[in-house]
């Protein structure tokens, strides 16, 4: 089986590489290093074992210099065979491209030992082996060490400080130790000098997969005291601008967290950038600090306008690099590879940011004495979520502030020109709440120049729903400009106590700006207790008994979809009406529950760790491995209405179930083939939903179809938890295999984005152990609240979409159809059959 992955992407009537068979050396174990220039150069890192060459790409090639740890991303293994291989792999097939054999020998553990292939085997498992090369080019000793995370497959190749360590480009010796010759020399077809030279610096490559592109960063939760804790680092809080780099050597590109290009107000930086030779996207704070090396917000403001200041990038976290996305990495890992891209180069202004582990206690300490502006605490095995806001990432201020959206100004008075105070807003939902005036922080040149943004912006009504109470003449403004404020306290009618301008936020854009969930408020809350339980049964907050329990929902009148009016309120009434429906599809199944606490317009964050001290003792859940956190967590587990209903209350719009439940959980309960199209072309989804019917007709084999409620179809075969995850990732990989032969100009089984060229995803990876997608009778975080509905196939035709199904019809047809999804918990599918039709079927093809 090591191989079928091999074989099944080779078509041998059109390549001269070998077919996939287990071969072995007679003495010594071997290696080979060959050159591949593919769609994009690299180099292709392969170990005998166990009677195959195990594979890894290595994008910036091998290294003897032990400073240089180059990323190494693991591919299927390859037949002994290939050893020898040199040639072209012609256009239209895997890997198209010219192959040599740019190194080759023999190699050995680093450790005597009576076994030595047997202990390779045991420390490759381990993720981390070390070695000693016999080559013509590399020789020494050398590690490969895994990357613990999502991406299963990213290691890193290290050179060992030893005798033959050394700066020297070994890549420099660029031709083949088999035939002399160097890619530029091998077949007819040459390939460009750009990409065939080796260099130290990185080409400008037209091959757009190696193109960085922007990344809307990740946001951190507010908690309000520092803690100890051994899985989680500490860093500094910078008082500054968000800044994405997204490096395309020798283009840089600076962006705010909403996209705004900093190319202009930070030239130093961008500049400095272009020193690197890497593609990557860099996530950090720009700063400008004063003659004692502190930053101050006020200070960059300035810099805005007159260039002076000390100005600084703290880089503190790392995305993309060589083109490869290291989102899914654990952050140390991520650190790590910043940290030695970093060393490479002689910053003046940029800096790598540094940490610290466990002790956040301390770190919250030194940046109080150093009166800084705070800590961000991190788990230290997260993963990166772009434009999510997570529990993962915590930031703990030392002083107040917020950003607040200006909504108008009042009369000046006594000397004071211009202006006498602006009047701030946050909003709540979909409203704009008035959190207080500040009148203090204004220089006479800042009044004017204030004064001067505002004046176009001016308008004749309140933008606030309700009025205020203030004496003052006040001049109204339309919610255009985001401040930056510090303060003393929030008072009990959630004002902001003695607020301080600090300056405008150019990186912010006012829908951002959200009252804070957790404003602390003592008195009220002691209030809140006291009250006679019916004054809380309010049509905004009330409490709901289901079964033998009492919820209490909480902000039900939110605004969660904006445009439609829908609340949150709609949403939990929804999944009371439809709970009947939807839980035996839930049912001791671990949930990842996505919250989106402000509505499908405000940012969300997965969570899937309950913290059981926190939460009602009458809540089920169970301590399983997660992968993505590395670490076992505390799933919650939905069995009943009530925590149905709870989750609902949390933000949870959608319900997203494992395949597999805690009684079988390593077999999954159904394979699915998700349709996912990057376009709206929603006729080219139903004829590939079509042909997963047909292909599955043909090998006599049950599935259902259900909209995902987003742009596409889900297809599910039920299984009967029968078989194993590895086994059902296998089958869904020849069943997409056979779809995709079928629509070849339409579908594709890329991953990338960027490599689909537009056609629809035949997505098959869904199943493996811990992936989940939207349940059925789930709503979808989507314009309109569709729900993932269960279809009829007669339905699937070109006058169906997702838009179709809503929480405001689906019941109706709910009750109409009944449960269309049953048949999906039947004893299922047969696979070891389906797997030999498919093998017999593709045989006879190639006959």
């Amino acid at each position: 089986m090591s191989l079928s992955k091999y074989n099944q992407k080779r078509d041998f009537k059109q390549t001269l590489e070998p077919k996939g068979k287990i071969g072995k050396s007679a003495h010594e174990l071997i290696f080979v290093v060959q050159k591949h220039a593919a769609s994009h150069l690299h180099y292709d890192f392969r170990l005998e074992m166990n009677g195959v060459l195990k594979s890894w790409a290595v994008p910036k090639g091998p290294s003897l210099d032990p400073d240089m740890k180059r990323l190494a991303m693991m591919v299927e293994d390859h037949p002994y065979s290939y050893k020898d291989f040199e040639g072209t792999i012609p256009e239209g097939n895997y890997g198209a491209g010219n192959v040599i054999v740019w190194d080759n020998g023999t190699y050995l553990p680093d450790e005597p030992t009576e076994h030595p292939e047997k202990k390779l085997l045991a420390d490759l498992k381990k993720g981390h082996l070390s070695f000693i090369l016999k080559g013509e080019k590399l020789k020494g000793e050398f590690s490969l060490v895994k990357l613990k995370g999502k991406q299963e497959n990213a290691w890193l190749l290290i050179k060992k400080n030893d005798k033959h360590a050394s700066d020297t480009d070994i890549l420099a010796k660029d031709k083949s130790v088999l035939s002399k010759r160097s890619l530029d020399e091998l077949g007819e077809k040459k390939k460009k000098t750009a990409i065939t030279k080796e260099k130290k610096t990185v080409k400008k490559n037209s091959e757009p997969i190696q193109q960085a592109s922007f990344i809307k960063p990740m946001l951190a939760t507010i908690k309000e005291e520092a803690f100890d804790d051994e899985d989680w680092v500490f860093e500094n809080k910078y008082d500054g601008y968000r800044t994405i780099a997204v490096i395309n050597p020798p283009e840089v590109e600076l962006y705010s967290r909403n996209e705004i290009s900093f190319n202009k107000n930070f030239k130093p930086i961008a500049e400095e950038l272009q020193k690197m030779d890497h593609i990557a996207v860099l996530d950090g704070e720009i700063v400008v600090e004063d003659e004692n090396g502190k930053a101050n917000f006020q200070l960059l403001q300035n810099y805005l306008k007159t260039g002076i200041g000390n100005l600084k990038y703290y880089v503190f976290d790392l995305l993309n690099l060589d083109g490869n996305l290291v989102t899914d990495l654990p952050l140390l890992d991520r650190k790590e590879l910043l940290k030695i891209l970093f060393n490479k180069y002689d910053f003046n202004a940029i800096f790598f940011s540094e940490h610290i582990l466990e002790k956040g206690i301390n770190q919250f300490a030194l940046s109080i004495k150093n009166k800084d502006e705070g800590i961000i605490a991190k788990k230290a095995n997260s993963t990166y979520l772009p434009n999510k806001r997570s529990n993962d990432w915590l930031k703990i201020k030392t002083s107040n502030q917020e950003e607040a959206i200006i909504i108008g100004i009042t009369e000046p008075k006594k000397s004071r020109n211009y202006f006498g105070a602006i009047l701030l807003g946050q909003y709540y939902g979909k409203r704009l709440q008035f959190i207080g005036k500040c009148g203090t922080g204004f220089s006479e040149s800042t009044l004017k120049e204030l004064y001067t943004k505002f004046e176009p912006y001016f308008v004749s009504e309140s933008p606030l729903s309700e009025k205020i109470a203030l004496r003052d003449k006040i001049q109204w403004l339309k919610p255009k400009f985001v401040c930056q404020v510090k303060f003393s306290e929030w008072t009990q009618d959630k004002n902001l106590r003695h607020p301080v301008f600090l300056g405008l936020r150019v990186d912010k854009k006012p829908a951002e700006v959200f009252l804070p969930s957790n404003i602390k408020n003592p008195v009220e809350l002691k209030d809140e207790k006291m009250e006679d339980s019916k004054k809380n049964k309010t049509e905004n907050d009330y409490d709901l008994n289901v079964g033998k329990r009492v919820l209490h929902l909480t902000n039900q009148n939110k605004i969660y979809y904006p445009k439609d009016g829908i609340t949150k309120g709609d949403i939990v009434q929804y999944y009371n009406e439809v709970a009947p429906l939807i839980l035996p599809y839930l049912k001791n199944r671990p949930e990842s529950m996505n919250r989106f606490p402000n509505g499908i317009d405000g940012p969300s964050f997965y969570q899937k760790d309950v913290d059981i001290e926190k939460t009602p003792s009458w809540l089920k859940t169970k301590k399983l491995f997660s992968e993505s956190n590395d670490a076992d967590v505390n799933y919650l587990i939905c069995n009943d209405k009530e925590t149905l209903l709870y989750m609902a209350n949390l933000g949870c719009i959608e319900m997203n179930p494992w395949n597999s439940t805690i009684q079988h959980i390593d077999n999954p309960d159904w394979l699915v083939i998700d349709i996912d199209p990057e376009k709206d072309d929603f006729e080219a989804v139903v004829e590939t939903a079509l042909t997963v019917k047909q292909v599955l007709d043909e090998l006599e084999t049950e599935c259902l179809c259900k909209t995902s409620g987003a742009s596409g179809l889900h297809v599910y075969i039920p299984l009967g938890a029968q078989y194993d995850y590895d086994s059902i990732k296998i089958l869904g990989e020849l069943l997409a295999t056979e779809i995709q032969s079928r629509l070849p100009e339409t579908t594709s089984l890329e991953r990338s984005i960027k490599k689909r060229n537009h056609k629809i995803y035949i997505d098959y990876l869904q199943n493996r152990k811990g992936q989940t997608l939207a349940a059925p009778y789930s709503v979808r975080p989507r314009p309109g609240a569709t729900v993932s509905t269960p279809l009829e196939w007669s339905e699937v035709n070109n006058k169906l979409h997702p838009s179709q199904f809503t929480i405001k019809n689906a019941m109706n047809r709910f009750e109409k159809k009944g449960d269309l999804w049953a048949p999906i918990l039947s004893k299922g599918a047969n696979i070891k059959k389906i797997i030999k039709k498919l093998e017999d079927k593709q045989n006879d093809q190639k006959d």
